[in-house]
């Protein structure tokens, strides 16, 4: 069967993706130019602008879809969770594969640091942090957990400071602040437990 325009260019823009990814984590996210998009890709330097409005709009969707490719592969280690400490080892574990300097955890710096500085970029990267926060924050709530969606986001803070961390210092890892994160959100449920309790007992 012959291949359709479409599915040419699904695959040109595949491939544009793919090529801008490896080369932020190789170059940086400054070092990226749209010749060497190309090249990696093995298409003229005039696809890029084709498939996308500019070499920003080129990285932005790169960095994200890998992003949250990454945060997918947790959300359905988040939905077997049956207490607060087990969304948060569940959590904290699904960074064992990220060393700091793997490719991930540099896509996630780079990525970071263009939204400090582009606008769009930010609120790109925000809107995928928001998405990953609704449903852990879901998941807080169900399990008792006092102001859920505050504690989600401290909570994915403390996990991206711990990838982000661990390339400039080893020691920083899911088991050395798990501890400290269990004992917030045992804290946590507890005061809400007593609080619900004593309303509970008012009524």
């Amino acid at each position: 069967m012959a291949i359709t325009s479409a599915e040419r260019g699904r695959e040109v823009r595949q491939r544009l993706v793919r090529a801008a990814t490896e080369l932020i984590v190789e170059r940086g996210w400054t070092g990226v130019s749209t010749r060497l998009v190309a090249e990696r890709a093995g298409v003229t330097a005039g696809l890029v602008h084709y498939h996308f409005a500019s070499l920003r709009s080129l990285l932005t969707d790169a960095a994200l879809t890998a992003i949250r490719e990454a945060i997918a592969s947790v959300e359905p280690l988040l939905e077997r969770a049956r207490t607060p400490e087990e969304v948060l080892d569940r959590l904290l574990a699904s960074l064992a594969g990220y060393t700091g300097g793997d490719a991930t955890s540099v896509l996630f710096t780079e990525t970071y640091l263009a939204a400090t500085r582009d606008i769009e970029v930010r609120r790109a990267v925000a809107d995928v942090l928001a998405d990953f926060r609704r449903p852990l924050a879901r998941r807080l709530d169900e399990h008792g957990v006092a102001t859920p969606d505050a504690t989600a986001a401290v909570v994915a803070a403390a996990v991206d400071g711990v990838m982000l961390h661990r390339a400039l210092d080893p020691s920083v890892t899911a088991e050395s602040v798990a501890p400290v994160l269990r004992r917030i959100l045992a804290r946590d449920h507890r005061n809400h437990t007593e609080t619900t309790e004593a309303r509970e007992d008012r009524e």
